[in-house]
């Protein structure tokens, strides 16, 4: 049995052997001078062909390059996630690489290119080929040009100091017979190779100097501080630089620990014991850290920080400073310990850092922190004690965060590149779900099999590269199940999990049941049976036994419960249950104020204050019904009656929809809605409209798309009461409405189209509109807006359904107006960005047959002070078309919800002497909640 177990080793040792690391060397003399914030180098690489190819050209890593052109992958990506910093960055902030020089040992130069697709790394061409196992020496000079730490947090610091990552030329990696080419995203997930590094550094100045590579000598002046720095088997290298340290070291057994995370007040000594639990913990769980050194820094948790409720209000102090340093600590430490010892590809295999991570995680809070709630010393709150995010477990949390995105249907495969997520899903989504599905693995097979597999795993990465195929064949070795619906479904797949009970029947003795698969992927499934909220058994169904007839022992049990803790990913729990008891509901009613996470143990109805006003409802108090928690739902309804105070009578709105959610193409969800609505319009008169809709959501293949595509058919059927002093109030009407919507926000452009149909036994109009909004690097916008609309008939003799000139025209009721029937007045002023357009109050103020205008606005001063303009041509029946223009300045407060116009010269003529100048001001101002959180939810999903 012994020289059996010894073939195996050899074989598998042998099996390693083949995937050895490229053993570069990379010799540098790095002069650093933090005035003018660059990096002089002088390098020598030596590459090591240890593929068995024959290489032509070599690929570096160029990484700081990215700095250099604002719409290089680094600035699209910032672009995408609404990011502005960069783009609106002096040149002095932006780094980039200088004078690259590139010759070998005979001072020939090589032949090397850099595409402006790709600026982040350059491709050498060999002067002669390299055979397996060869080897070439390359000379490189340049200066690099480091960038201000405000767009990744690695850079040079705005006071004094530099946190230098991916700040020199280094060899990509190399495998499957090419090498990894991989531009910048702010991911940090380059593809270097494994290399030796020398370095000569001479820093101007007397500095403080961090790094996680060994120091071999130090000399300092007040001139020049210069350092040699040594490590072997590197991808990446730490280095800082700062007047004076803000590091503290913390020696555990061979393990150096450099951090400088912001901890607040608390012992000392705790601290050290925090770190050396963490320390060990993540040596017994993972492996042995094969350096002597780590940097556990701010900026490295900044960069992800836990997401979570412990950023709850400072003033509710949910969590003992000692347990939020723990969090921040055991998160970024885990995070730098894998990037830096793990050899996978950490784009392509993402996943795995991201589930060793926070598989780890979980079971470090399960260990020695077991009792925690999501909201830590908030759940003991009285005013919170009801609410389930008080209640919920702290490692329960992960869960709902990924089903976030899930319910959303933004979901991405856990196997998805990692520059091809959403920001939601790189950072919390993606990561959080990768550790559940661990999590879940372990637990079904049981016998700690998967955190085993990970120590293995870990342990063959000091071997060689390793990839995604060598821990799935793994663990397959390490269990007789077959697990292939693992990485099938819940790695390489988004089809959701979904299973209910069917057919359920029961006797004093047993329990008879069917559990019916709803989605698609076909995967264990655990059972609970409850009785008075406690669990009496727990089985694993198997694959076999989903959609077949079971019959259990009863064992007095009250409750069938699918998935009961949660460990299955899930797409509805509240399908889960079955109550074996007499004349009880599965879920019962809960009341809940406000909002809160989903609980499946109960039907859940949302209550919370609303406040409505226009000028003849007045402040309209009121109270919201509704169905869904933060997570969206197939059915939603919202119920919102108030009472008007101005016209003491009942006033509200109302919203019955079903969202059908589809998991491929690009017809993502379809929506089905009924509306109501019923305010006054004038002081003395109401109106009532009913609007059933189906709409249609569209997105790209690329979910990082910010392109949006909505159609909408809808038709508004209007009951108007009479009024007094409205003319043709009376009129009731019905009209059919297609509107189709494209739209692309970044940061640095913004292209809108939308065209409107509107059919109704009156008339028949159709108009377009095109928006485009452009940052240019001089840091000023251009926004120009083109409007055209006309009648195919119009048999309606009265003004009601005219294009607006100046103000929107809203006769089915589609826009938020706080005075729609006023001319006079402040509230008159509000301006809506649609129809005609125009700030200045013209003549003709309406168009009855068709009208074609422009809109223009350019930034003049800051980002908020723009220029105006509009022109355009006006054409009523039976007079000739009329040009109108007017022009001013707009105050860009809040783009699109806090804006002033001040006209100036217009059609009117010169209006800043005119008299009540205070009469022509426009503004716009919308408060929406739901409105007004996209301005911050639009740079994550």
């Amino acid at each position: 049995m012994k020289t059996y177990s010894k073939i195996i080793l050899l074989l598998i040792g042998l099996l390693v052997s083949q995937k050895q690391y490229a053993q570069h060397q990379s010799k540098m003399t790095a002069v650093v001078n933090m005035d003018y914030k660059t990096v002089t180098i002088d390098q020598e690489i030596t590459f090591h062909n240890q593929s068995n190819d024959t290489l032509t050209s070599i690929v570096l890593n160029d990484w700081n390059n990215a700095f250099s052109d604002k719409e290089s992958p680094l600035g699209k990506r910032f672009s995408d996630e609404f990011y502005n910093k960069f783009h609106l960055a002096s040149a002095n902030e932006l780094g980039g690489t200088i004078n690259l020089i590139i010759e070998d040992t005979d001072q020939k130069g090589f032949v090397w290119e850099r595409s402006k697709k790709n600026p982040d790394y350059i491709t050498i061409k060999l002067n002669n080929t390299l055979l397996p196992n060869q080897k070439v020496k390359l000379h490189l000079t340049y200066i690099e040009k480091i960038p201000s730490d405000k767009f990744t947090k690695y850079g040079y610091f705005e006071k004094y100091g530099m946190h230098l990552k991916n700040w020199f030329l280094t060899p990509a990696r190399y495998e499957n017979k090419g090498f990894i080419k991989y531009s910048n995203e702010n991911l940090d997930d380059i593809a270097n190779a494994v290399s030796d590094f020398d370095i000569d550094l001479k820093i101007n100045g007397k500095n403080a100097v961090t790094t996680d590579l060994t120091i071999d000598r130090l000399a300092q002046t007040d001139q020049e501080t210069n350092i040699r720095l040594t490590g072997k088997n590197r991808n990446d290298i730490d280095l800082i630089i700062e007047k004076e340290s803000s590091y503290t070291s913390f020696k555990i057994n061979n393990l150096e620990v450099f951090t400088n995370i912001r901890s607040g007040r608390f012992n000392d000594s705790l601290k050290t014991k925090i770190i050396e639990r963490i320390v060990d913990y993540s040596k017994n769980q993972i492996g042995e850290y094969p350096f002597d050194k780590i940097i556990i820094s701010e900026a490295d948790y900044e960069k992800n920080p836990f997401y979570g409720l412990n950023q709850l209000p400072k003033f509710m102090r949910p969590f003992h400073t000692d347990f939020l340093f723990e969090i921040k600590f055991l998160k970024t430490y885990l995070n730098n310990y894998l990037k830096t010892s793990m050899r996978l590809d950490s784009r392509k295999d993402n996943w795995i850092y991201d589930g060793f991570q926070i598989y780890t995680m979980m079971g470090y809070i399960h260990e020695f922190h077991p009792d925690s709630k999501m909201m830590g010393s908030a759940s003991k709150f009285f005013l919170l004690r009801s609410f389930k995010i008080a209640q919920t477990d702290f490692n329960e949390q992960y869960s709902y965060f990924y089903m976030l995105m899930a319910r959303k249907n933004l979901d991405q495969p856990l196997n998805a590149p990692k520059n091809s997520l959403i920001k939601y899903n790189v950072q919390i989504a993606n990561k959080y779900k990768a550790g559940l599905s661990l999590d879940y693995l372990d637990d079904y097979l049981g016998n700690e099999i998967v955190s085993s597999g990970i120590k293995q795993f870990y342990s063959q990465n000091k071997q060689g590269q390793t990839d995604r195929n060598d821990f799935e064949e793994l663990l397959k070795s390490k269990t007789s199940k077959n697990i292939d619906w693992f990485f099938d479904y819940i790695i390489d797949s988004r089809e959701i999990i979904d299973y209910k009970f069917d057919a359920v029947s029961k006797t004093e003795d047993s329990v008879t049941f069917t559990v019916k698969n709803k989605g698609v992927p076909l995967v264990p499934m655990p059972v609970f049976g409850i009785r008075n909220k406690q669990v009496i058994f727990k089985k694993w169904l198997e694959i076999s036994e989903i959609d077949k007839e079971l019959t259990f022992e009863r064992k007095s049990i009250d409750k069938l419960v699918l998935n009961y803790k949660n460990e299955v990913p899930e797409f509805n729990l509240r399908n889960n249950w079955k109550s074996l008891q007499k004349f009880s509901f599965n879920r019962p009613l809960k009341m809940t104020f406000f909002q809160d996470l989903e609980d499946p143990h109960y039907s859940q109805l949302f209550y919370v204050p609303t406040l409505f006003y226009n000028l003849y409802d007045g402040f309209s108090p009121g109270i919201s019904l509704y169905n869904y928690s933060f997570f969206d739902k197939p059915f939603i309804f919202i119920l919102n009656p108030m009472y008007s105070i101005n016209t003491k009578s009942i006033v509200g709105s109302y919203t019955f929809a079903y969202n059908q959610y589809l998991r491929e193409g690009s017809l993502y969800n379809i929506r089905y809605s009924l509306n109501g609505s019923y305010f006054h319009y004038t002081s003395d008169a109401a109106y009532l409209k009913l609007f059933p809709s189906v709409s249609f959501f569209l997105r790209e293949p690329n979910y990082r798309d910010n392109r949006k595509q909505v159609m909408t058919l809808k038709d508004n059927i209007i009951y108007k009461e009479p009024s007094a002093t409205e003319i043709d109030s009376t009129d009731n009407y019905s009209i059919f409405n297609i509107k189709y919507f494209n739209i692309k926000t970044e940061v640095t452009s913004h292209v809108k189209f939308l065209t409107d149909i509107q059919l109704s036994g009156y008339f028949g109009k159709v108009s377009a509109e095109i928006e485009y909004r452009k940052l240019f690097n001089n840091k000023r916008y251009l926004n120009v807006r083109v409007y055209a609309g006309t009648f195919l008939y119009n048999s309606s003799n009265t003004q009601n359904y005219n294009f607006g000139v100046s103000r929107v025209n809203d006769y089915m009721f589609d826009y938020a107006v706080y005075a729609r029937s006023e001319t006079t007045g402040i509230l008159s002023q509000q301006y809506i960005h649609a129809q005609g357009g125009f700030k200045s109050f013209l003549k003709p103020a309406e168009a009855n047959q068709w009208l074609t205008t422009a809109n223009l606005s350019h930034s003049i001063l800051w980002n908020w002070v723009d220029a105006y303009a509009d022109f355009g041509f006006i054409k009523n029946r039976d007079v000739s078309n009329t040009f109108l223009y007017d022009s001013g300045i707009r105050l860009n407060l809040v783009q699109d919800y806090f804006e002033l116009y001040f006209p100036v010269y217009s059609s009117n003529g010169f209006e800043l002497s005119e008299k009540n100048y205070g009469e022509k001001i426009r503004f716009i101002f919308i408060f929406n909640p739901k409105s007004l959180i996209n301005l911050f939810t639009r740079k994550w999903f």
